[in-house]
């Protein structure tokens, strides 16, 4: 029950700042780091009263905050360049439904983690879910599209490392996760902070004209990512990685209800089959 509260409002924050930021139809390094600012402000007594209560070694931490860190830059500006050069209903898809697998295969791999067959099967049920929902009427475009279809495999590849990196790091690392990720946010803001500066007017411009987006980016994207992180202290990241893409399911059936995105039959059968996934992974 525990893990499904966590993964369920983990999921609901995540769908609610992708589609405020959808709304406000703006991103960038400077609209990235103006949201960073935020969550690395915001969660900062939060971070550091969990390293202090749970007597954290910070040179311990440190190493694994700056990579984790520099794993979420590095995923952030490829799904972007991704975006810009491909269609996005290509991009994300394939991302967001090989991250989870690769996640799942890594896990057992390298972490050891030995889920059932139930699990398994739940995990790939969900991903072919999504995968459906993603590709709602744009099968087609596939064709031909290699580069979009070579930055999704790219971006999936990165959800899953770092995924593996800070579950890993929450669960054998014994990091707290609030800590730890209050950490890698505070150096994505420093690691993002050449690129946004360097045009310092338009990240000011952004952040008063999207201030709304700016804040429920900065603070319900690293609540949804803690979230996850404290799920994955007490369920597998083999369970977890791939339910957390429930959020997919409530981005996809906004889209449809709010923005008036077509194909609503594909984005519902695509829902029911995540769904099943889900219920598969409950067990």
């Amino acid at each position: 029950m525990v893990v499904a509260l966590l993964v369920g409002a983990a999921a609901l924050a995540h769908a609610t700042w992708n589609v405020a930021v959808k709304r406000a139809g703006t991103s960038g390094a400077g609209f990235l780091w103006a949201g960073i600012l935020v969550g690395a402000v915001v969660f900062a007594p939060f971070g550091i009263a969990s390293l202090v209560a749970e007597g954290t070694d910070l040179w311990r931490w440190l190493p694994l905050a700056a990579v984790s860190g520099a794993l979420q830059v590095v995923y952030f500006l490829t799904l972007q360049r991704g975006y810009r050069l491909a269609d996005v209903s290509i991009v994300y898809p394939l991302a967001r439904g090989s991250g989870p697998l690769l996640a799942v295969v890594l896990a057992v791999v390298l972490l050891g983690e030995r889920p059932g067959w139930p699990v398994l099967v739940g995990a790939a049920v969900v991903i072919a879910g999504v995968v459906v929902i993603g590709l709602a009427g744009g099968v087609s475009r596939m064709r031909g599209n290699g580069t979009g279809i070579r930055y999704g495999l790219i971006v999936g590849v990165m959800i899953a490392v770092y995924t593996l990196w800070d579950g890993s790091a929450v669960t054998v690392g014994g990091m707290p996760p609030v800590g730890l990720y209050w950490g890698s946010i505070v150096f994505q803001l420093l690691l993002l902070a050449v690129p946004a500066l360097r045009s310092g007017r338009q990240t000011l411009q952004t952040a008063r004209q999207h201030w709304i987006a700016v804040l429920l980016f900065g603070i319900l994207s690293p609540l949804a990512y803690i979230l996850v992180l404290l799920a994955i202290q007490v369920a597998p990241i083999s369970v977890i990685a791939p339910a957390r893409e429930v959020s997919v399911v409530l981005v996809g059936l906004a889209g449809w209800l709010l923005f008036r995105e077509p194909n609503p039959a594909q984005r519902l059968v695509g829902a029911g089959i995540v769904l099943a996934g889900i219920a598969l992974l409950a067990l």
